[in-house]
Formats: C-alpha cells, sequence, structure tokens
C-alpha cells in the first residue's frame, strides 16, 4: 500500500506528502527518537506524538515510508518545510498510537 493509498482509505490528512507513492509495508511506534533510529524499519509508517524537527531528521535515517502523527499532532511550519525538502511524509490523525497501529495491522 502507499502513502497515498494510506490517506485514502484510512482517511489520515496528509500534513506534507512529497512521496506519497512511497510504498508502506509495516509500522513501527515510538517517542524516543534514538529508539526509533535503531529498530524502525526501511519503508514502515512510524507512529509517534513527536513534534519537533527531529522527527524528519529520524525519519530520513530510518528511511521511513512516512510518519504518522497521533492525536492531532501539529507540526509547526519549519518542519513542514524541512519534511518538503527532504521528501519526507508526514501525515496525521486523531487516533492513539494503539488505535492507528491497530488499524494499520488489518490494512498493510
Amino acid at each position: 500500500m502507499t502513502v497515498n493509498e494510506l490517506c485514502e482509505k484510512c482517511g489520515f490528512t496528509a500534513v506534507v506528502v512529497p512521496d506519497g507513492d512511497r510504498e508502506v509495508t509495516g509500522c513501527y511506534t515510538g517517542d524516543l527518537l534514538s529508539w526509533v533510529m535503531g529498530k524502525a524499519q526501511e519503508d514502515d509508517a512510524w507512529i509517534t506524538i513527536m513534534s519537533n524537527i527531529n522527527v524528519v531528521a529520524v525519519a530520513s535515517l530510518s528511511d521511513t515510508a512516512c510518519v504518522i502523527l497521533a492525536e492531532d499532532v501539529i507540526l509547526d511550519d519549519s518542519t513542514i518545510k524541512a519534511a518538503q525538502e527532504k521528501g519526507i511524509n508526514i501525515i496525521s490523525t486523531p487516533l492513539s498510537a494503539y488505535q492507528v497501529a491497530k488499524f494499520l495491522s488489518t490494512v498493510i
């Protein structure tokens, strides 16, 4: 499933999606950035409530397919701009991280 399909099928909101055709093959949930860097897999959807610029760096280093911001987390404009520049897909949902992971387990 692609990031665009994930948004459409799951009702997630695209915050910044420069590469919507990127395939999502799994998911990882975590907010401790150093842990995510070591554990998230390439092409995972990374579910988090973190909202600072470091999310873009970690997503880039981990090569995740997208970042899913749970619980309606909002990014500032500079983080959105950095994500666009680095080609990092970021989407949002009002669901909790648990609800997102549970839902993704049925569609990915």
